[in-house]
């Protein structure tokens, strides 16, 4: 039997060492024999002989598992070597990537108000309802909240329904004056071709002295932006409402698909909503304890935007991963 050991030992692959494996430790291997012929063997020799044999069955154990270790080995270092790739290497089916299109409507946004010197501010996504609701002029009673369609949590806390926390906690952190936008990711109960229940936003704030932030200010910062973003366009703005800002308006763009003709996109009236914007409301700055100071702020939503420049129809396209759409923004 000690030959088999030298067997194991010079066993070259893993096919090989489970055959020898079979014959040996099988039912019917070279082992399984051997201590069936223990029935013959002597009563009083009968110690002697199994403690031979289990000591020969675990030499050839420790033998089989040291040459398996070894060849797992040999097979694992065989296949890296074979499947290794050099990422160093060019190749001309490489292909370059690109950002996503509503990162790079994001970026571009930002670029713009980092530019006027606006300072970009962060916050968490998750809030409670004084700063996403109350700070904003957006009492527990007030219609407007049924609007937000909020994800609320069992302990009272919410999903931000838009970056306008951030704005609260800026105003409650420092002292005017404050120029800042807050982009970032915010979440509403919504979901069809115009609407996601996660989406992207970017508002804007500006606060000093009384009298030195006017609507002027704000109506000719958008008008700028707007050209910026969608070149040679008509701009209106309409009387509206919003709790957190009095007054307020919604700001239009002529229809960049029909040049302000009228189409389907545009339900036939020549003009696109792309944003709302209007002067902070006193009661907001009551909130967050200012005197003396007057400012104005905005908000708009990223992918809409991102969907009028590349005119894409069903804002859901952007977040179902289909390379044929994202190719196109290479």
């Amino acid at each position: 039997m000690e030959h088999w050991i030298d067997k194991i030992e010079k066993t070259h692959s893993l096919e090989e060492l489970e055959e020898l494996r079979v014959m040996v430790f099988g039912k019917k291997g070279e082992l399984a024999k051997a201590f069936a012929k223990m029935k013959s063997v002597a009563a009083e020799e009968k110690p002697k002989v199994a403690k031979e044999l289990n000591l020969l069955k675990q030499k050839l154990m420790e033998a089989y598992e040291k040459k398996r270790a070894e060849l797992e080995e040999m097979e694992l270092l065989k296949r890296l070597k074979s499947e290794a790739i050099d990422v160093s290497l060019y190749t001309p089916a490489a292909q370059s990537g690109a950002l996503h299109p509503v990162m790079h409507t994001m970026d571009r946004i930002i670029e713009y108000f980092t530019d006027l010197n606006f300072a970009v501010e962060t916050g968490p996504l998750v809030e409670d309802e004084f700063h996403n609701f109350e700070a904003l002029n957006l009492p527990d009673y007030h219609p407007a909240r049924d609007m937000q369609d909020t994800f609320y949590f069992r302990d009272g806390k919410l999903l931000r329904t838009h970056t306008s926390p951030v704005q609260i906690r800026t105003m409650m952190r420092q002292k005017p004056p404050i120029r800042m936008i807050s982009p970032g990711a915010v979440f509403r109960r919504d979901f069809d071709l115009t609407h996601t229940p996660q989406f992207h936003q970017v508002e804007g704030l500006m606060v000093d002295e009384k009298g030195r932030v006017s609507f002027a200010n704000l109506k000719w910062i958008l008008e700028d932006f707007l050209h910026t973003m969608f070149g040679d366009v008509d701009v209106r703005f309409r009387p509206s409402f919003f709790p957190f800002t009095e007054p307020s308006a919604e700001v239009d763009i002529s229809c960049i698909f029909c040049s302000g003709k009228g189409c389907r996109v545009c339900s036939h009236t020549g003009w696109l909503e792309v944003l709302g914007c209007g002067m902070v409301d006193p009661n907001v700055f009551e909130a967050v304890g200012y005197k003396d100071v007057s400012g104005y702020a905005f908000g708009l939503g990223v992918e809409r935007f991102a969907m009028l420049i590349h005119k894409i129809p069903d804002l859901r396209s952007l977040f179902e991963g289909d390379l044929r759409l994202l190719e196109q923004f290479r």
